[in-house]
């Protein structure tokens, strides 16, 4: 099943799922976005794919803070 960001909430809260899917399910919706951007993609279109991967970082963060702190640190 393909999930989107809105679907963030949704996987945080399966309970039979275990930390590792469900960090890899966000991570496969976050390689999603950037997949499908490509060079005619506006500046506009990259701003948002940037701004829904930072949800989906914060998401890990809640499951496993170490990982998600990795994700979320500026470079």
């Amino acid at each position: 099943m393909d999930y989107t960001v809105e679907d963030i909430d949704k996987i945080l809260e399966f309970s039979s799922w275990s930390d590792r899917k469900k960090i890899d399910t966000l991570l496969e919706m976050d390689a999603d976005l950037y997949c499908n951007l490509g060079k005619d993609s506006t500046k506009t279109d990259r701003e948002n794919a940037h701004k829904q991967s930072r949800k989906i970082y914060k998401a890990i963060k809640t499951v496993d803070s170490y990982q998600g702190g990795l994700f979320l640190r500026e470079r």
